[in-house]
């Protein structure tokens, strides 16, 4: 990872993050006097950062090696440890710039409109803008510690995002989990970072991973895990996977941003990143690959059974993020994959989240399908756009999903092993109930008799809503073409993860791709005869069977916590009170108080009349003599 020094444009890319930073800024120092133009001032920050990451993208491709470094400033300087603060400009770094900004851009124009009632508007931007900014810091900076700076700004952000309608309950509360269940995963990160600058006594990318294959395998091992740890927090990924439906509370711009394009894509992010550090241990590999096929069963399995439309799409994000972790723990024929899906789907997912913001934007914010139904025809825009985020999703050839997600799926049975049968299988089962879901969802949305309440009007949604949409709709159709057939992704990831070479195909390409396609059509003609057939009962059924009940509970993921950590928490931090107070302070005030009677006792000694004295004087005399004369005698 040789860095050149940048030229032109691209040494001036600390703007990119300068530019919503300071949107942030103004809108939150500027308070009320902002709230006329806060809103757009906050979206004109990010639309000119997608502008400069664009033409710096042009400026990369024509420099040498793809890979340029950018000095700013001394961040520490203690002893032995020296950190400067800089970016690394890379194609890994500016394909995810263009995602963060690109899609940030249009879900801040859709937000214009989706938060034009709402009397908090100019702080919802501010913190788009802050998320947006620590977004880029993560994937821009130059080393681990640069990244961890970021990394915590999302964490902050997406809290105040999350709970922005604090005064609901549950947002608060979906809020706190999150931030709560995102500092466990930070914990691995953080140590993780520690190692590192104990063996290599620094944390910058290049020191660290151009140094990965000097490190033993246990160190690795250690490491791949602990980043393991970090990425599962950030990404909702097995067994850190429960906060990320409940952070549909917050506004549903949030929900495009934070489950599409930005926060739940840095775990990714940072296993691609640490790739030198995962070839290194085929261990960590297996459990990154563990970790994928567990949770995209998960989220598949939670998806089918939710009634809310937006925790419908959080559980399909949950399992399309678990597919690129599959694809990570593929090792080098993986990665690019995986970077290919995560494109991809930041297209038809935010589309899908602001096409949900749609329905409610027009339904009095009612989340619940069973009150949906025939809504195709009062919202024809909001449903072709949905509709082609749909067929994306479930891989329908030729959408995005057909050349991604099944490309995942070839390059784990590829492996040509017991366990990549297994594996594979488990993404084929994921990928029919995700057809399952996905086209339940469209039923009880979008066809039908209508099942919504009186005093309800279905409308559709303002332009500034629909333009967004409808972008994000033609990238949903041709992302996943343009990035694996006409422009490889793999030719222009080369400089990080090296030349992609052709493996041998356990199943002909021709022939799988049609085993694909023909279980995603089983799991929409599933869904049709559960659904489409039937009359859908506006109040959800309570005799269903065990694994329907599991499902609804997102297969007792929260039971699961709250049973080994939080109640065992709870149990050691009392008895840790207990022993604090009857424990330690009870021996400080034990010791207080004998030393205090003592005294007391002692003191009474002291009666200020000189005969007592005298007297005492005249015993101690007779025993010093006695001791005296019995020492003489022996």
């Amino acid at each position: 990872m040789n860095a050149v020094p940048a030229t032109g444009l691209l040494s001036a890319s600390w703007v990119l993050i300068a530019l919503p930073l300071a949107g942030a800024a103004v809108l939150l120092l500027g308070g009320r006097r902002t709230d006329r133009w806060g809103h757009l001032l906050g979206t004109a920050t990010v639309v000119v950062a997608f502008v400069i990451a664009l033409v710096s993208v042009f400026q990369l491709a024509g420099t040498d090696g793809r890979t340029v470094g950018v000095d700013l400033f001394t961040f520490i300087s203690a002893g032995t440890l020296d950190i400067k603060l800089g970016l690394l400009l890379d194609p890994l770094s500016m394909a995810f710039c263009l995602l963060i900004t690109g899609v940030g851009a249009l879900i801040h124009i859709y937000s214009i409109g989706y938060m034009a009632h709402d009397p908090g508007r100019r702080r919802f931007f501010a913190y788009l803008n802050l998320f947006v900014a620590a977004m880029l810091l993560l994937v821009l900076g130059n080393s681990y510690l640069a990244l961890y700076v970021g990394w915590e700004g999302v964490g902050l952000a997406s809290y105040l995002l999350i709970a922005f309608w604090y005064t609901r309950p549950a947002a608060a509360t979906a809020a706190k989990k999150a931030f709560i269940m995102n500092r466990v995963g930070d914990v691995g990160l953080a140590l993780a970072i520690f190692i590192m600058f104990a063996q290599f006594g620094t944390t910058s990318f290049a020191g660290v991973l151009g140094s990965a294959d000097l490190l033993a395998g246990g160190i690795a091992t250690a490491l791949g895990l602990l980043l393991l740890l970090g990425a599962c927090g950030k990404s909702g990924q097995f067994p850190l996977q429960a906060w990320l439906p409940d952070a549909m509370e917050g506004p549903t711009p949030v929900s495009a941003l934070i489950h599409a394009a930005t926060m739940v894509t840095a775990g990714v992010y940072l296993i691609c990143r640490s790739a030198p550090i995962y070839d290194q241990s085929p261990t960590a590999r297996t459990v990154v690959l563990a970790v994928g096929a567990i949770t995209l069963l998960i989220g598949a399995i939670a998806g089918c059974a939710y009634d809310d439309i937006k925790k419908v799409l959080a559980y399909s994000t949950v399992s399309q993020i678990g597919y690129m972790f599959l694809a990570a723990g593929l090792g080098p024929v993986g990665y690019v994959a995986a970077l290919a899906h995560l494109y991809a789907h930041g297209f038809f997912k935010a589309g899908l989240f602001l096409g949900a913001g749609s329905v409610m934007h027009g339904m009095n914010d009612e989340v619940n399908m069973r009150r949906f139904g025939g809504l195709w025809k009062r919202m024809p825009v909001t449903f072709w756009t949905f509709a082609l985020g749909y067929v994306a999703l479930i891989g329908l050839i030729p959408f995005s999903g057909y050349w991604t997600k099944d490309a995942i799926i070839e390059a784990t049975i590829d492996r040509g092993d017991v366990w990549g049968w297994i594996l594979g299988g488990v993404a084929v089962l994921g990928a029919g109930l995700t057809a399952f879901y996905m086209t339940r969802l469209m039923l009880m949305t979008f066809f039908g008799r209508p099942r919504w309440e009186d005093g309800v009007h279905p409308h559709e949604s303002p332009q500034v809503m629909l333009w967004p949409m409808i972008v994000l709709a033609v990238g949903s159709v041709a992302a996943g073409f343009l990035l694996v057939q006409a422009f490889p992704l793999s030719d222009w990831m080369q400089p990080v993860f090296g030349s992609e070479q052709e493996g041998e195909h356990v199943i002909a390409p021709l022939a799988f791709g049609i085993g694909i396609t023909v279980v995603a059509v089983l799991g929409v003609l599933l869904a049709w005869l559960f659904v489409g057939r039937r009359e859908v009962p506006v109040v959800a059924p309570a005799r269903v069977t065990p694994l329907v009940r599991a499902a609804r509970t997102g297969l007792y993921a929260d039971a699961i916590n709250e049973s080994l950590f939080m109640r065992p928490g709870q149990w050691l931090t009392r008895a840790l009170v207990f022993f604090d107070n009857r424990g330690v302070d009870g021996a400080v005030n034990g010791l207080a108080a004998t030393m205090g009677g003592s005294s007391s006792r002692l003191g009474r000694l002291q009666t200020g009349f000189v005969r007592s004295y005298a007297l005492g004087m005249l015993g101690g005399a007779v025993i010093v003599a006695g001791a005296l004369l019995a020492v003489t005698a022996g």
